[in-house]
């Protein structure tokens, strides 16, 4: 249990209307009353309440900023910890003032993050939840966000907890086979239960993990890297699915000279949409640098939108990158379809194989929609359900994830080759334990606490 007493700025660094100061700790509100002026000592107020007053500077009773200042008494706060929350002026300097005040009086600067691990630390919310604060702060589109909600609700939580809860019933059950193993009626009901129960928990392991993909792609945004020949329209669609003119557009080949980067949001999917320089052979110096970023950021990509010209023939160049990322996630754009035709469209599907192909007027804003369902139907077949679905969308969640399923499997196969109950036990606990780091949970001695309380084996 913490003791001392933090601080920090809540609010981003700027010039803006308020700014937030937030003191949490056993003498928050003591500190704070010292530089407080006001009509009430923050002492003697009532929780959850809110106060107008002054800062001064305790050394020479000057005034340092205008402010309000909200009351927060644990434990019901967001630490559990007596809070304080100064909201003054959103200047550099007025801000950093009432910072530097506080800190005199012999508060700590908090370290990143350490409202939520004390919010977690003091049993506030559990690991997983404190994971999904930071999820929901970088959250890119409103999917993004539902799921960081959902997952700071506790979700994920609750489904860990009851594998964990079915897991620990299941090895209630292997001690008692181990306490009486004259009784073989008790170890045939002992296997069939752990074949039951372990094949439960690895079914739902399975089903968090086919969301893992999508909810990482929800969580950090989809690499997504705009390819074609020198002025087929790229930098067009760059700018339509941004909806601003981020990148220069003309017609002129080799425009873009290096690699250009935006967040856009597709159907609620995060794309981090690169425009590259147009590949093909050239010797313009400058240009052939911009090609060959272009190769390298397209062998990091995740989705490839090949662009080609409606109003030009196929050429060589386009049917080397045809080449290029065949084994690749493609949707290919035929774009400028408001130009006459000069494209073999027969050819094009048959070099796209089995890649969607859509065709667009960039120009005439004519074809997004039907790009965006490509997207969103490649990567979501089953559709985006963010609000209801529990998304697994964190490495390490998935690592964990992938550890207990393991263990599971291998108590499954040691269920089935005969070998000892108290052997599968092993792997049944792993698993057990792997799914409380998802959450946080301590791990053995809680299994021993939880065995007995639940399950009297009465020997």
């Amino acid at each position: 249990m913490n003791t001392d007493t933090i601080a920090a700025i809540s609010t981003p660094m700027g010039e803006g209307a308020i700014a937030i100061i937030r003191i949490s700790g056993d003498e928050a509100i003591e500190k704070a009353n010292v530089i407080f002026k006001g009509k009430h000592h923050l002492t003697e107020v009532d929780t959850h309440t809110i106060h107008y007053g002054k800062i001064i500077d305790p050394s020479n009773g000057q005034m340092i900023e205008e402010v309000m200042v909200s009351v927060l008494k644990g434990p019901r706060t967001f630490t559990r910890e007596d809070i304080i929350e100064i909201n003054c002026h959103g200047g550099l300097v007025s801000v950093n003032r009432v910072l530097e005040t506080i800190l005199s009086l012999g508060v700590r600067l908090a370290e990143p993050g350490e409202f939520t691990k004390r919010a977690f630390l003091n049993g506030r919310i559990d690991l997983s939840q404190a994971e999904a604060v930071m999820d929901l702060i970088r959250a890119k589109t409103d999917k993004a966000m539902n799921v960081a909600i959902g997952q700071m609700e506790g979700k994920l939580s609750k489904l860990v907890s009851k594998l964990r809860q079915a897991l620990l019933e299941t090895l209630a059950h292997v001690e008692v086979n181990i306490d009486y193993p004259e009784y073989d009626d008790v170890e045939e009901m002992t296997h069939h239960l752990l074949l039951d129960r372990a094949g439960f928990v690895r079914d739902e392991i399975e089903k968090l993990l086919i969301t893992a993909k999508q909810g990482k792609i929800l969580r950090e945004g989809l690499s997504t890297v705009i390819v074609g020949r020198p002025n087929v329209g790229k930098s067009s669609l760059l700018n339509s699915l941004a909806q601003e003119n981020k990148a220069i557009v003309t017609d002129i080949p080799g425009t873009t000279r290096d690699v250009i980067e935006e967040y856009v949001n597709v159907r609620g999917v995060p794309l981090r949409l690169l425009d590259t320089a147009g590949i093909r052979e050239t010797e313009d110096v400058v240009e052939k640098i911009g090609v060959e970023r272009s190769r390298q950021v397209l062998k990091e990509a995740e989705l490839i939108l090949l662009v080609l010209n409606y109003g030009d023939s196929l050429t060589e160049d386009d049917e080397k990158l045809f080449e290029v990322v065949k084994d690749m996630n493609v949707i290919v754009m035929v774009n400028k379809m408001d130009l006459e035709q000069k494209i073999d469209m027969e050819k094009v599907k048959q070099l796209a194989g089995e890649h969607p192909v859509v065709t667009t007027s960039l120009l005439q804003e004519q074809g997004i929609d039907e790009l965006e369902n490509a997207i969103a139907s490649l990567f979501f077949t089953t559709g985006i359900d963010a609000k209801d679905a529990t998304y697994v969308s964190n490495t390490r969640h998935v690592g964990l994830l992938n550890q207990a399923k393991i263990a599971v499997e291998e108590a499954i196969n040691g269920i089935e080759s005969g070998i000892p109950v108290d052997m599968v036990q092993i792997d049944l606990t792993r698993a057990w334990e792997t799914l409380g780091e998802i959450t946080g949970d301590t791990v053995h001695e809680s299994l021993l606490d939880q065995l007995f309380s639940q399950f009297c084996l009465g020997k």
